[in-house]
């Protein structure tokens, strides 16, 4: 059996892992760091094979490429290489007198093998970050990338195998019927970064062998622009969080609420953000990317043909050949317009005035709670308050998206946008099993906690215990 499988049952691969995990082929930080250094000259060596897979699949430029996938994931390997023997030590914990002579501490050990289910908007991050914390916990693992970045799939498919150990690591490639059959399997943890609806067949299937899961999802993720913000920056970087991969990331800003004082000034910032990142006309931008399919394509062009905004600042022009959707910027957008109902996941920014932050506040909290919250102000304390009144996966205060680079943050949803969180020790964390270990000399051993329960015995443990 090759080491990535396609169509048939990988049962040989796998049987291979929870072999490989059973017997601890990952325990010392020495095994984990040499598969995490592979890993890391897979993503070094291979930069170009990559870099031309998310070309073909996702029309993404070779610097977004490096700086959003490849780079990125480097990054979070270097990281883990450092850290990761201190991670690997015991935490000891204080014991309480009663308990004494004693000691405790937490261990924290792997899980056993994970399945990572990738999806295609940035289908090399999200393929092996997850694994580099998998990895680093000392797990075997489970690679299934999307099917919808074929390119980028089978680069995995034929990369993996020449630089990670067969016995820690496989590529199952296929559809929705080699996904169903994996999750057949009982897992020791299983990692899904995708869209709701699978989700909730990823946790039914999940619940067969009650193994924990991480869920990466999305929603729509607001970007606050208070009265008091820089306007010109907060439209650059929103502008660019919303249209860096043609829009088509989880974090994105999803829409903007901002201050109807400052509207005016805000929609001209963007416009101009927008031409000077992609010209006149983005279609022949080298630096713009284009959307996955035709089935997003049209999902995503149905959501601003629906209407329901005053105005298209700018954008809206569309080549379904292509799969090209300008950046487009709505206005005076209705909060019961489609493009408001669901993530948008396509280079369109709606734009909604509010009259105040606490008015943004309200509306945030009257929706489900998002991956990433963004605020705009010169006011550090005002944006505390959004932060403290507010709930979401994330949180960046003048800036967006950047907040999942920081390798000591932990990158995760809450309720509808996700569950579990990994990055850094936080996902040396998700992938152990923190095991709580006491400890207590053979002597002294009093008579007093063991049967029978004499009066005496009993006054004396209600008033220590």
């Amino acid at each position: 059996m090759s080491d990535s499988t396609g169509p048939d049952q990988p049962a040989e691969a796998l049987a291979r892992l929870r072999e490989s995990a059973r017997t601890g082929a990952l325990d010392e930080a020495e095994a984990r760091i040499t598969q995490l250094s592979q890993l890391r000259r897979l993503l070094s060596e291979q930069q170009d094979v990559l870099t031309e897979a998310l070309r073909a699949d996702l029309g993404k430029p070779a610097v977004e490429a490096y700086t959003t996938e490849i780079g990125f994931t480097i990054g979070e390997i270097d990281h883990a290489v450092d850290h990761l023997r201190a991670w690997m030590q015991p935490i000891k914990v204080k014991t309480p007198l009663t308990f004494r002579p004693g000691s405790s501490r937490i261990v924290r050990q792997p899980l056993g093998t994970v399945l990572i289910i990738a999806p295609w908007n940035y289908p090399v991050q999200l393929t092996f970050g997850p694994l580099v914390g998998v990895l680093a916990a000392g797990n075997t693992a489970v690679l299934k990338p999307s099917e919808l970045a074929p390119a980028t799939a089978a680069a995995i498919a034929e990369l993996v195998p020449r630089y990670l150990d067969e016995r820690l690591v496989t590529v199952v490639t296929g559809g929705a019927d080699e996904t169903t059959a994996l999750l057949a399997e009982p897992f020791d943890h299983i990692v899904y970064t995708g869209g709701a609806n699978v989700a909730k067949a990823v946790m039914r299937a999940a619940a067969e062998h009650l193994t924990p899961v991480t869920l990466e999802l999305g929603g729509k993720s607001p970007a606050i622009v208070a009265a008091d913000a820089d306007i010109d920056v907060a439209a650059r970087r929103i502008a660019w969080g919303r249209f860096t991969n043609a829009g088509q990331t989880c974090v994105a800003p999803d829409y903007v609420l901002v201050a109807e004082s400052v509207e005016d000034r805000f929609l001209g910032a963007v416009l101009r953000s927008v031409h000077d990142f992609y010209g006149e006309n983005a279609k022949v931008s080298p630096d713009f990317g284009r959307i996955v399919n035709e089935r997003h394509f049209d999902r995503v062009k149905g959501l601003i043909d629906a209407g329901g905004y005053d105005a298209v600042v700018t954008g809206g022009l569309t080549d379904r050949d292509q799969r090209y959707i300008a950046p487009t910027v709505l206005a005076g957008v209705d909060p019961a317009a489609a493009v408001m109902q669901e993530e948008i996941f396509g280079p369109v920014l709606p734009v909604l005035t509010v009259p105040d932050v606490d008015t943004a506040v309200q509306f945030v909290n009257d929706r489900p709670r998002p991956l990433a919250l963004y605020v705009f102000s010169s006011d550090e304390a005002a944006a505390e308050r959004v932060i403290e009144r507010t709930r979401s996966g994330g949180v960046g205060i003048n800036n967006a998206v950047f907040q999942v680079a920081i390798p000591d943050l932990p990158f995760g949803g809450i309720g509808p946008s996700g569950t579990g969180a990994y990055h850094g020790e936080a996902g040396f964390d998700r992938f152990s099993h923190r095991r709580a270990v006491y400890s207590r000399p053979t002597k002294p051993d009093p008579p007093i906690l063991y049967p029978p329960y004499k009066r005496w015995k009993e006054a004396i443990l209600r008033r220590v215990l």
